[in-house]
């Protein structure tokens, strides 16, 4: 039967995608297919930044006999790509109940998109959702000690920032050290100047170009860090993963760098899903990475 579902899910998303947010689409296709132990979305469209709207939802594995005895469980915060100007939640909830689905309390945030905002805006959204991720994931099963971020793409960058650049965290009264890891996806982390449209509307006007890079802020208090790339990726070329691991090993920070061959952009944050989990072995590589730094 999953098979057969996987056969349908397949032409319906490309027949549909010119018709609807691709995400979406994918997001929804994703419940009919069977997968993940149970995943389930335990909270929906919690307000983490009152003073912009914003909300979050939060996926969490099936019980198990762990959840019985109140073990809390690692947590990865989802940030969705986009390009910096779309995405939501609510169209990544396959990445959440993935990410779940391998055994983390997965939270997934809305962030300000451009031409709303623009650098750094969008980086201290992401902020203010570890906040809150620390302050209350103990009352939906998570370890506040044990917090990691993830990304695909713009994602990924903001998720990057968070974790190398500390005053992000410390603005927003969030502790040094709470993100222990990170799973990065796809992302650009050196990448100026910048040459491509989306990068300038959404970074180009900052006066200071610098901050603006993620691998600037490399030192060797970086968490531990996986970066995941194809290497047909012509949105964001695969030097940007090569350059950050690169800077990271330098510094002494752990860190594990994925190329897998004629894999496009698309391709990573795809096969987070379940009909396209075949894809690229992503969602594995970054679940097992993740669960040697923070523990099961």
């Amino acid at each position: 039967m999953n098979h057969i579902l996987r056969r349908l899910a397949v032409p319906a998303f490309f027949a549909l995608a010119s018709a609807c947010s691709p995400p979406n689409l994918l997001s929804g296709i994703n419940r009919f297919v069977p997968g993940d132990h149970g995943a389930r979305r335990v909270a929906e469209g919690i307000t983490f930044a009152p003073a912009t709207g914003l909300k979050l939802d939060v996926w969490a594995p099936a019980k198990d006999r762990k959840a019985a005895s109140n073990h809390k469980l690692p947590v990865v915060i989802f940030l969705y790509g986009g390009g910096w100007v779309a995405g939501s939640r609510s169209g990544y909830a396959f990445a959440g109940a993935g990410y779940a689905g391998q055994g983390f309390i997965t939270v997934v945030p809305d962030y300000r998109l451009v031409p709303t905002v623009r650098f750094p805006a969008f980086i201290e959204d992401g902020a203010l959702a570890v906040k809150w991720t620390r302050d209350h994931i103990a009352a939906l099963g998570g370890d506040p000690d044990r917090i990691a971020v993830a990304g695909h793409s713009a994602g990924s960058y903001n998720a990057a920032m968070l974790a190398l650049d500390p005053h992000y965290l410390a603005d927003a009264g969030v502790p040094a050290g709470t993100i222990k890891a990170a799973a990065l996806l796809s992302g650009p982390y050196d990448f100026y100047p910048f040459t491509e449209q989306r990068g300038r509307d959404a970074l180009g006007a900052w006066p200071r170009p610098a901050e603006t890079q993620p691998i600037n802020f490399v030192t060797r208090s970086a968490p531990p860090m996986l970066l995941a790339t194809g290497s047909a990726d012509d949105i964001v070329m695969p030097r940007n993963s090569q350059a950050l691991a690169a800077k990271l090993a330098a510094a002494g920070v752990p860190v594990e760098l994925k190329i897998y061959s004629g894999k496009g952009h698309v391709d990573l944050a795809k096969s987070l899903s379940r009909p396209f989990r075949g894809t690229t072995p992503a969602l594995a590589d970054s679940a097992a990475f993740l669960h040697r730094i923070l523990g099961s």
